[in-house]
């Protein structure tokens, strides 16, 4: 039986639609990118937004430092099959010029840390609009977030000074020192984002697929034992499980859930049973009720 598309096809047009609203409205738009599942899908959207020709932004990452491996070396083979531009900034090098302090302890992270590098970044470029692969359906603070969202000039969202946004009328005029971050895939969900990814035959890393890992237990969520990344107690056993990674990011605050998908429609199939979010399995949004918009609010991603 045929699959019924029309949804997906009327994501992707809107999302295509707004790319190209993006190159229209500001002089230096930059695309985040994390090498994740939601920025691989917006790479694939600006590709097909701009044939034939090239995508007309650079990618940034903000890199942790302790991003899994698997990720990296994709990043940079995607990079250079497309021919794109990769901008590459290092958390390390806050660290290093003082502007950001390590965490320390078994909840230490550096996903909190990445707020200064991205904002020295975007000063540097002098980038006007940065386009991210945040959805409403994640959380609830990125719920309240227009497609347009305004930031000011010291990078921070302010939830309750935002513009409405009419039918499919885009606004991009800011002032001097303003940045707007761009949510193409705003409207999708996680489902949404994995049928298209089978549509299309887009290929991801291979943590996303079910796979024999070294994890540990800790507070009833699944971390991964196969580097020094992450803090582990001793009396923290490591054993060997089938896992996978439903989101990609630092890898210390990032966990697995039990999964036997190995393929991209055993994993479509596995998210249409699931009742828990995928953010459920990002730790960095355990630390409060309200961890991700104070982050936002900070000038987060």
């Amino acid at each position: 039986m045929k699959k019924d598309t029309s949804n997906i096809n009327s994501l992707e047009n809107e999302a295509i639609y707004i790319m190209r609203e993006v190159a229209a409205q500001f002089e230096k738009p930059v695309l985040l990118f994390s090498g994740g599942k939601d920025s691989i899908t917006l790479v694939r959207l600006a590709v097909k937004a701009f044939y034939p020709a090239k995508v007309p932004f650079p990618l940034l990452h903000i890199d942790t430092g302790h991003n899994f491996p698997e990720t990296i070396e994709f990043r940079d083979r995607l990079c250079k099959e497309l021919g794109l531009e990769l901008i590459v900034r290092n958390v390390q090098d806050s660290i290093d010029e003082g502007k950001v302090k390590e965490e320390s302890g078994r909840y230490a992270s550096r996903n909190m840390l990445q707020t200064t590098t991205l904002l020295d970044a975007l000063e540097e470029f002098k980038f006007d609009a940065a386009i991210g692969g945040a959805r409403r359906d994640e959380e609830k603070a990125r719920a309240k977030e227009r497609i347009f969202s305004v930031r000011d000039d010291f990078g921070q969202w302010d939830e309750k000074n935002q513009r409405p946004e009419l039918f499919d009328m885009l606004n991009g005029a800011i002032d001097h020192g303003q940045n707007v971050r761009v949510f193409p895939i705003s409207n999708w969900t996680e489902l949404d984002v994995w049928s298209y990814i089978e549509k299309e035959n887009i290929e991801i890393p291979s943590i996303y697929f079910a796979h024999k890992r070294k994890v540990f237990l800790r507070d009833g969520m699944i971390w991964s034992a196969e580097d020094d990344v992450v803090y582990r107690d001793e009396n923290e056993e490591v054993i060997e499980k089938m896992v996978r990674f439903r989101t990609v990011g630092d890898m210390s605050c990032t966990a697995a859930v039990y999964s036997d998908a190995v393929s991209i429609s055993k994993v479509v199939e596995e998210i249409r049973d699931s009742t828990i979010s995928e953010r459920g399995a990002r730790i960095d949004d355990k630390r409060s009720e309200g961890a991700m918009e104070k982050r936002k609010q900070q000038g987060y991603f």
